[in-house]
């Protein structure tokens, strides 16, 4: 290959690590210096005792999970201090307003932390008799009960944000004073010594499902997820996508679909992946000739496909298993193909957008060589595989996430390229541990709310009152559990989301006859949509800032690129096949059909196909899509799918035979 032609060069952007800033700290060895060095250390530290866990065992499963939060509050915490950006701000220098106030959030840190130490000691010091006391409690417990949901409350305004707080304060609220409510909400107030019993004595609250699976599985995944962008991995994910992509039509963009798509099975979070592969793939695609605001919206449906890309699926996935009482295998088959749809319609609208806008190619002599990317990282994807076969053999999770977090450290030293130091991988470690803290601060506070619905008996009140704003009808049901989704997703994180949802709204979708899997699966994709749904859409936005195009214009065209997430929940809804439930071929003919409808969407949506569609054959692709989504069993108006289908098809070839003539004749004439 000529070395005078011009190269891709992927810059990869990687998040420093508490380790990294200590070897990169050119200052004199301060305060906030040795401050950095304790929750380096205490990351490290606590990932060495999940793995160590992961290898002989969880001790009694009270301590353990309280040991966990405890670790991961004290770190959000350092990670995010009072009235400072970071740790490495100063905290008093000038003797200024602005220097007593952060002196002032130093001493409220430093007040929380010995708050945490103080709770965890008082629950283990003697665990036997405090698991006794359930019912019997001291006054002390009500104090360290009350605290530790104070403290929980504070460490997700931290790590999560406010609009977790006011949720969990709402439904706090709701559970000791319920007789203060009106209408819907009124009831009988629990009182304070029960309302402690279920959220600091039980593994109905703070300490329940939620925490459970994130002390457990989630920790050991992120890790794993960690260690491969550490070693490379990121970088080999988007040049496999270029060298697969490049030179065909919409190159730039499809390989940032398939790129995002790789990258984000790793990533646990869709911003972290924006900002990672799209430094890289955004600039490209605009250079090509696509808009500012569609590059940017490629990239940030594409890096959210990632939490509902198996193998390694959002955090909210494992707590979905725990729910359904089913192995994590089981969510990841069904989540096969709705992610698969939702891909490929991504790929179909950068595809017509670049036919629409005439995107030129990449020419080939600019893009790696498939082979010699393969042969630099292909043996990194053997960790994946190690992953998925343990799953699939039965072992647990846990297990599954031990093995391919060593698999992925031996197979690091086979290529030197990939290779880590020992530097690398305890950074890896320490960036694992940071990325769990929102994720277990979530699921905690989660607790909290999910407790308190227990305990008032809203949930059920809830569920009952949902149906009969439904009418007993199934689509209202399912748009009102979508707009709620959405909604709450504006502020609040995926799992915490698909918690939310799951608790108040799924048991409603379930007793109108919705399979579990297709009724949490659907709470899910509602979840993690709202990162790329205006008005925060936070995807979009990081998007939006690489692209330097409008924020809420680049919303609004990552919910059209993305319409998939939307469709692809009420399809399988109405269609379970399309979760792998049933015989395989009708999943097989479900998946064959929902793309041809996607198809149709994609024409109807962008208007192009051989040239400019009009409004009457754009409402035909449209209404082919429709037609095309419809269950091959399912009966309408005494109609089978299938005819429906048969008519979708029709219509999608009357398109294709009028658009395909009126191109051949325009070539002819000129």
């Amino acid at each position: 290959m000529s070395q005078n032609k011009k190269k891709l060069i992927y810059n990869e952007v990687k998040e420093l690590s508490f380790l990294d800033e200590l070897i990169e700290w050119k200052k004199d060895k301060t305060f906030s210096y040795w401050l950095i060095v304790i929750c380096s250390w205490l990351s490290i530290g606590l990932a060495f005792y999940h793995l160590f866990v992961a290898v002989y065992g969880t001790p009694e499963g009270r301590s353990f999970r309280s040991i966990h939060l405890s670790i991961m509050m004290i770190l959000a915490v350092f990670i995010y201090p009072a009235f400072r950006t970071s740790l490495k701000e100063p905290i008093f220098l000038n003797k200024n307003s602005s220097d007593y106030l952060r002196l002032f959030g130093f001493s409220y840190d430093f007040i929380i932390i010995v708050l945490i130490l103080f709770v965890q000691l008082w629950t283990i010091w003697d665990i036997e008799a405090f698991t006794m006391r359930y019912g019997d409690k001291y006054i002390g417990d009500i104090i360290t009960g009350s605290i530790l949901m104070f403290l929980v409350l504070d460490a997700t305004r931290r790590a999560v944000g406010w609009a977790m707080v006011f949720v969990a304060g709402f439904f706090m609220m709701h559970a000791l004073y319920a007789h203060k409510f009106f209408g819907f909400f009124y009831g009988p107030p629990t009182r304070l010594s029960k309302y402690i019993d279920t959220l600091f004595m039980t593994s109905d609250g703070i300490y329940g499902i939620p925490l459970y699976v994130a002390s457990t599985y989630i920790v050991l995944f992120i890790i794993f997820g960690g260690i491969l962008i550490r070693s490379g991995v990121g970088r080999f994910f988007v040049d496999l996508a270029v060298s697969l992509t490049g030179h065909r039509t919409g190159g730039p963009a499809k390989a940032a679909v398939v790129a995002s798509g790789m990258t984000g099975t790793v990533y646990g979070s869709a911003v972290a992946n924006v900002v990672t592969t799209g430094s890289f793939t955004i600039p490209l695609m605009k250079n090509y000739g696509y808009r500012a605001k569609f590059a940017a919206a490629v990239e940030a449906c594409a890096s959210s496909g990632g939490q509902i890309t198996p193998p390694i699926m959002g955090a909210a996935a494992f707590i979905m298993a725990e729910f359904l009482e089913a192995p994590y295998t089981y969510v990841i088959l069904a989540a096969i193909i709705p992610a698969f749809l939702y891909f490929v319609t991504i790929y179909f609208m950068v595809h017509i957008e670049a036919e629409k806008h005439g995107i030129e190619k990449i020419d080939k002599s600019m893009l790696p060589n498939v082979w010699e990317v393969l042969k630099d990282g292909w043996h990194m994807l053997l960790s994946l595989a190690v992953l998925i076969g343990l799953l699939i053999y039965g072992k647990t999770a846990m297990t599954a996430g031990f093995w391919s977090i060593v698999s992925v450290i031996l197979l690091s030293f086979y290529k030197r390229n990939t290779r880590m130091s020992v530097v690398d991988l305890l950074g890896a470690f320490e960036s694992g541990i940071k990325s769990t803290v929102p994720v277990t601060i979530a699921c905690a506070c989660a607790g909290i709310i999910i407790g308190s619905v227990f305990v008032s008996g809203l949930g059920l009140k809830f569920t009952q009152s949902v149906i009969d704003l439904s009418g007993g009808m199934l689509f209202p049901l399912l748009c009102l559990t979508a707009i709620s989704a959405i909604i709450l997703g504006m502020g609040m994180t995926t799992t915490a989301v698909y918690i939310t949802v799951a608790a108040l709204i799924v048991p409603s979708l379930i007793e109108a006859g919705i399979l579990p899997i297709a009724a949490h699966m659907f709470a899910f994709y509602f979840g993690v949509v709202s990162t790329i749904t205006p008005p925060v859409a936070l995807a979009s936005f990081a998007g939006a800032a690489i692209a330097k195009s409008p924020p809420m214009a680049t919303a609004f065209e990552s919910s059209k690129v993305g319409i998939a997430k939307y469709i692809v929940p009420f399809a399988f809804i109405y269609n379970p096949s399309l979760l792998m439930e049933g015989p395989r071929i009708w999943s097989f003919y479900s998946l064959i059909s929902v793309l041809l409808a996607y198809w149709c969407m994609t024409l109807g949506l962008e208007g192009w196909f051989n040239g400019k569609l009009n409004v009457y054959k754009r409402t035909l692709a449209l209404l082919g899509s429709v037609s095309l989504l419809i269950p091959p069993l399912q009966i309408i108006y005494g109609i089978q799918g299938f005819y429906y289908n048969a008519i979708g098809i029709l219509l999608l070839a009357l398109i294709y035979f009028v658009q395909g003539k009126l191109n051949f004749n325009l070539k002819a004439q000129s």
